[in-house]
């Protein structure tokens, strides 16, 4: 059936929604972390070729330093990517913020009660009588 007015747009829920946003977010660390991969193995060849075919630098093997040093940062990367984000992933992260916010709440009471307490609004109403 055709249908010339507004279009219906399909609704998504709040929680689709962040489902959607963290599943972008994981693909786009995925695809960052390929890409440095990619990067890595070329910048290492060329490397490697500068310093060993091209006998540049010929005196050292500076090419293997600066690629085991690339390796470890890719490694931290990876590590990054698959390791540290299954433990503080989206669960760590609300429950990090429940527990901040229940400890604001904690700190408002307290300092409302130290006011009720220097300032009880019984005296207050009586010096506006």
């Amino acid at each position: 059936m055709l249908s010339f007015g507004k279009k219906n747009k399909p609704k998504i829920d709040l929680e689709q929604h962040e489902l959607l946003e963290h599943a972008q977010k994981r693909i786009a660390q995925k695809k960052r972390l390929f890409t440095h991969f990619v990067i890595f193995l070329i910048g290492s060849i060329f490397l490697l070729l500068a310093n060993k075919v091209l006998k540049y630098g010929e005196g050292h093997d500076w090419s293997v330093w600066i690629v085991l040093f690339w390796f470890f940062l890719l490694c931290l990367h990876t590590f990054n990517v698959f390791v540290t984000q299954k433990f503080m992933g989206k669960e760590w992260e609300r429950k990090q913020r429940e527990r901040l916010v229940a400890l604001q709440k904690k700190k408002i009471a307290e300092i409302q009660k130290e006011i009720e307490t220097d300032f009880p609004l019984s005296k207050i109403n009586k010096k506006k009588e």
